[in-house]
């Protein structure tokens, strides 16, 4: 026989899930709590298990609901994609969209171009920061979708891209032999910071700041004096600076996701300019050939 599923109720799931509260969610989907954890248990009695563990104050899915959050936000997806395009209208209003500073001249440029071109009337506002700082704004309110960058995982369902993340230095530089190892990056609350420095710490190389400015070009202009190595993914490197290999006695480190970031309630601005993000992204955006060299991977950049 068959089943249908309740849209409303996969809606208010997700909105539970991403907010980590019932009240939270409430707010969001202008319901009661009642009305929230009502439809919660009408969900999980449709589906015949528990989607939520409830301990106390703490609210957290279950292994089921784990399972279940990436299927249902593809069904929300699709949902919302199917109305917009068979209840279209003329698109107008702002767009704050958020971005690390990173992705900004390299996978988002050409999405603005195309959506731009498509809907002349959306005024778009771009706010730049680290993945942390847009990942706060979207759950303030301040941001209407945000693209972030996150260690790559079972646990990253949003996931467009999976890059390496690398070690960049200047050509022909020997910064990255000396110790303790010059480091520069973009910001203390960059997303890559940890996981370089567990990385550092992991193989016994000492490191020490020579540059943390927020600034992305900052940073590049940092690199390429020589002066430091700094760590970005692998198709955001600049056609004058090098890859550094294992060779470089530099440890390896750990793929990042670029997901996409959208709040509960979605509006068709943002649902659409999530679908133009999703094509270009999934698409392979920009890309790279690479030419190998001792302890060196140098990149060109292409399209």
């Amino acid at each position: 026989m068959t089943r249908n599923l309740d849209v409303s109720l996969i809606r208010t799931f997700v909105a539970v899930a991403e907010q980590g509260s019932m009240t939270a969610a409430a707010n969001l989907l202008h319901l009661t709590q009642g009305a929230v954890s009502q439809q919660i248990r009408r969900l999980e009695d449709l589906l015949g298990c528990a989607l939520m563990v409830r301990e106390a104050r703490r609210l957290t899915l279950s292994r089921h609901g784990e399972q279940f959050l990436g299927k249902a936000r593809q069904l929300l997806r699709l949902n919302d994609e199917i109305w917009s395009d068979m209840t279209a209208a003329p698109l107008q209003g702002g767009l704050r969209v958020g971005v690390p500073h990173d992705l900004v001249g390299t996978h988002l440029a050409p999405v603005m171009r195309t959506f731009a071109d498509a809907y002349p009337r959306v005024e778009i506002s771009l706010v730049c920061g680290t993945s942390p700082q847009l990942t706060d704004a979207l759950a303030r309110g301040t941001l209407d979708l945000a693209l972030v960058e996150e260690p790559a995982g079972p646990a990253t369902p949003d996931a467009l891209r999976i890059e390496p993340l690398v070690w960049v230095g200047a050509r022909g530089s020997d910064a990255h032999l000396k110790r303790p190892l010059p480091l520069s990056m973009v910001d203390e609350s960059c997303a890559f910071r940890p996981f370089v420095l567990d990385a550092l710490a992991a193989h016994d190389i000492a490191w020490r700041t020579v540059f943390e400015s927020g600034n992305l070009e900052a940073t590049a202009a940092t690199v390429r004096s020589g002066l430091a190595v700094t760590a970005w993914l692998a198709s955001t490197v600049p056609a004058d600076l090098d890859m550094l290999t294992a060779a470089t006695g530099l440890p390896p480190l750990p793929p990042f996701a670029i997901s996409l970031r959208l709040p509960g309630a979605v509006q068709p601005v943002a649902r659409e300019f999530a679908r133009h993000a999703r094509e270009a992204l999934l698409n392979g955006g920009s890309s790279s050939v690479t030419h190998q060299h001792p302890g060196v991977r140098r990149s060109r950049k292409m399209g």
